[in-house]
Order: C-alpha cells, then sequence, then structure tokens
C-alpha cells in the first residue's frame, strides 16, 4: 500500500545537537517541510553537552565506564525530541519513511593517544550513535551515513544524476530561513536518499 504524503528526515550530527531536515516532495522536485535545530543534552546534567570530555582524565577503559550516565541521558533526550519532530511533521497527514543520518563513523578510539582529540573524536561518534539510537526507539528504518565519506557515497549511488540532484538541494534554500549551510545541505540529501534511493 502506498503511503500518503511520504517524508523523511535527514539529520546531520554535531556535538550536542542536530540538524534536523524534513524532505518530501517527489525525486525530482524535494521540498523542505521543515528544518530545525535539535538539542541533544539534558538540561539537569550538564555533561551531557561534551560527556567524554567529562572523563577525559580517567584511563580510556575507565572513562568507557563513567560516561554511561551521560549517555543514557542523551539516548533519552534524543528520542523524546525525535519523537516530538515525528508528531509535529505528522499531524498534517505526512508519513514518516524513516530518517538518514550522517555523522561520525565509527573507529578505533584507543588509537588516539591524546586524551583532548580523542574525547572530540568519542563526542562525534557518540552523537551520532544516539540518533541512530532515538530512529530505532521511534520505530524508524534508518540510513547512516559518514560524514567524511558522504559526497563518494552519493556519487556512487546516483551516479550522473548526483549533480542535478545537489543543484536542486542547493536550491532548496531559496525556500527557508538561513542558514542553509553544508550541515543542512547534508541532512536534506541523507533524508532524500531515504525517501528516494536505493
Amino acid at each position: 500500500m502506498k503511503q500518503s504524503n511520504p517524508v523523511a528526515i535527514g539529520l546531520r550530527a554535531k556535538t550536542a545537537r542536530a540538524i534536523a531536515v524534513v524532505i518530501g516532495g517527489s525525486a525530482e522536485s524535494p521540498i523542505v517541510l521543515a528544518k530545525e535545530e535539535i538539542r541533544l543534552v539534558d538540561p539537569k546534567l550538564p555533561g551531557t553537552a561534551q560527556p567524554y570530555h567529562e572523563v577525559m582524565d580517567l584511563p580510556w577503559e575507565e572513562s568507557q565506564r563513567a560516561v554511561h550516565k551521560y549517555v543514557r541521558a542523551i539516548q533519552k533526550v534524543s528520542s523524546k525530541e525525535l519523537a516530538r519532530l515525528i508528531k509535529q511533521i505528522t499531524k498534517d497527514g505526512a508519513t514518516v519513511t524513516g530518517a538518514g543520518i550522517v555523522g561520525a563513523k565509527d573507529r578505533d578510539l584507543t588509537r588516539i593517544g591524546n586524551n583532548h582529540i580523542r574525547a572530540h573524536a568519542a563526542e562525534g561518534v557518540l552523537f551520532r550513535s544516539v540518533l541512530e539510537f532515538a530512529a530505532n526507539k521511534n520505530g524508524l528504518s534508518r540510513r547512516t551515513f559518514s560524514d567524511r565519506d558522504f559526497g563518494s557515497i552519493i556519487q556512487a549511488e546516483l551516479g550522473k544524476k548526483h549533480s542535478s540532484l545537489a543543484l536542486k538541494i542547493e536550491d532548496l534554500r531559496r525556500s527557508v530561513s538561513p542558514p542553509w549551510r553544508t550541515d543542512e545541505k547534508q541532512a536534506a540529501l541523507a533524508a532524500w536518499l531515504v525517501l528516494h534511493g536505493k
């Protein structure tokens, strides 16, 4: 059965926040239905803004255990925020088909010797993973894209259609309030790939 008014949510993971762009319309004429920044911190637990910075002076194994309370709080907040966005979208009759998440890919963090650099890298992975958790918790199918490889992934999937889609996404800036930076464009492209891609 075909869904009425299908849309997808694109999420660009950042430290303590995500850029969300909701895309609808046809593959040839995408439209932005919503664009916002979602805060992924618990105001009652300030360490959720940069959880690995809170524990970066601990040995890595110990910091993994110590950061767990922050991770649980961030998962809870991200799930609630995504549920709120889904509710906002669906109240007007749209059907959310899934989420496209762009963020830091998994990597071996033990290979990073500098604690401060490792904290930043770990937070990049963490905030992408909590968005995956939130999508799963809200029953959304999802695709995850590495921020560093995103351009080549799109090129590989779309081939020659890549440049025309990139122009369409760029032109969407006319229909939304600023900003419309790389983060917003990546979120929009991720949503488009979920809605119309393979």
